[in-house]
């Protein structure tokens, strides 16, 4: 490859930035689809008996454990055939879900549908990541994945609203049929004709630290793994060999009990409220407007404050916004509950990965990112089986909020006593 191409930096790598800023927001469109209309309607319009907690649950805990192992695939995988044709692998299996949808003749298929939801989006979200930091600098990491998470969820809450005024016309199942055919095969498109490989601008990165050129703080890699590790290494270095970078990752599976919180019990509590399907759509989509909003300041502040103080403060405002949301009643009250937990979604989920980032050596990080987002996307399969428990439990979905408030409260408690400062400035590695 030609020398001048391996540039870093957002402006150095414009075009590619934004192709991959797209195909993120296509992603967030793509599960976004499946996060208004589905839960309100599941009684319905897919025959799921009331207060059916566990079965209710049973499809984001499903999109939970093929997402967070298919993560952890798409890590390895990409340092061996390259970020563009696992991208292109994930659009290609989210093809038939919008039919499946279509013809659902029961729940089950809606289950199957979303393992394969599980399996797009632990390919495709985990590849734009990724790619993104392969190409920009150290001091862009916090900016970077902010960018990239807002444009996500951007879409995911765009998605939510567009599809239930499209369920309200068009009918729940042909709504969701146009929107999914659209979006899955234009990311689809987009992906062959114009997203580059970005694999070449870690193996160069790997190629400077080695011959010893690269000058600026040096970032605190931990130092009882090979320099290049099997799969093996890396796994036990993030789950618990690294006390940093397990706390992170506990964080990261805890916080996913919000998101599974969302999508299964807010359109329903929300719905047995006397909420309408676009007014459902509205209050959800605002927690996501906020959450992805707010990722242009939190992400690029992290790059200047460190990592360490947003992602605790992150945990516990999100946990207040969570208990916040049970204790009145109204639009406006339950829209700024939203809000309060999309900004603390805001503070702590860029900066998580971001904190991942800086300490994972080129050579390792596709797996470290993987590695990390299959612990932190197993919370949905976690969190929405402990929602089920606590539903039935206390006979009620309001019982399932207070159990994702406590566990916000006591996980970002452990990431403060375990985690530390990440950013290479401003807490280097002693040379």
């Amino acid at each position: 490859m030609r020398q001048e191409v391996i540039n870093y930096g957002i402006r150095a790598n414009l075009d590619q930035f934004l192709h991959q800023l797209l195909q993120v927001l296509l992603v967030g469109f793509t599960i976004g689809m499946m996060r208004t209309v589905i839960p309100a309607l599941a009684e319905s319009e897919f025959g799921v008996p009331k207060n059916s907690f566990m079965l209710l649950t049973a499809f984001v805990v499903a999109f939970g454990f093929v997402k967070g192992t298919l993560n952890f695939v798409a890590g390895r995988l990409s340092e061996r055939i390259g970020r563009k044709k696992v991208l292109a692998l994930g659009w290609l299996a989210a093809i038939p879900i919008p039919l499946m949808i279509y013809f659902a003749p029961s729940w089950n298929w809606i289950i199957a549908a979303t393992v394969l939801l599980g399996i797009n989006q632990g390919l495709t979200w985990s590849m734009t990541q990724t790619s993104k930091l392969d190409i920009t600098t150290p001091d862009q990491r916090g900016l970077t994945i902010g960018l990239n998470e807002f444009s996500g969820y951007l879409g995911l809450a765009v998605a939510g609203i567009i599809t239930g005024y499209l369920a309200a016309a068009l009918g729940a199942r042909t709504g969701l049929l146009a929107f999914g055919l659209t979006v899955i095969l234009l990311a689809l498109g987009l992906t062959l004709l114009w997203v580059k490989d970005t694999l070449p601008w870690a193996k160069a990165e790997s190629a400077r630290i080695r011959a010893g050129l690269t000058s600026g703080p040096l970032p605190r890699y931990p130092t009882s793994i090979s320099a290049h590790p099997t799969t093996w290494e890396v796994f036990a270095l993030m789950s618990w060999r690294d006390k940093r970078l397990a706390a992170i990752c506990q964080a990261g599976l805890v916080e996913k009990f919000v998101d599974a919180l969302v999508w299964v019990f807010y359109p329903v509590f929300l719905y047995r409220h006397g909420v309408s399907l676009p007014n459902i759509g509205w209050i959800v989509g605002i927690y996501g407007f906020v959450w992805g909003g707010s990722q242009f300041f939190t992400g690029k502040l992290s790059d200047h404050i460190g990592r360490h103080k947003p992602n605790v403060w992150g945990m516990w405002i999100c946990g207040a916004g969570v208990t916040m949301m049970t204790l009145q009643e109204g639009m406006a009250w339950w829209s700024l509950s939203a809000a309060v937990s999309g900004f603390g979604m805001a503070l702590l989920y860029p900066n998580l990965s971001a904190a991942v980032a800086d300490i994972s050596h080129p050579n390792w990080r596709g797996s470290a990112i993987g590695i990390y987002r299959f612990w932190r996307d197993l919370g949905y399969g976690i969190g929405a089986i402990g929602l089920g428990l606590a539903a039935i439990s206390g006979g009620s979905v309001e019982t399932a909020f207070w159990f994702v408030a406590v566990s916000m409260f006591a996980s970002g408690a452990v990431l403060w006593l375990l985690g530390e400062e990440t950013h290479p400035r401003l807490n280097p590695q002693v040379r």
